[in-house]
């Protein structure tokens, strides 16, 4: 008895939506890299401060 089921590789919405899945996370912004420019952006006015009032 055949069954009648579609093969999903022969879907190309449900492909590009697989192929797609792992885009997400890369096109989001990148979190450590934002906090680590925050942070040498107060060090750096820190050390300026620092200077400034020596």
């Amino acid at each position: 008895m055949a069954r009648n089921e579609q093969d999903p590789a022969a879907n190309t919405q449900q492909f590009r939506a697989f192929a797609n899945r792992g885009d997400t996370a890369r096109r989001g912004p990148n979190t450590g890299v934002m906090i680590a420019l925050v942070a040498g952006v107060v060090v750096v006015l820190a050390v300026i401060a620092v200077l400034l009032a020596g």
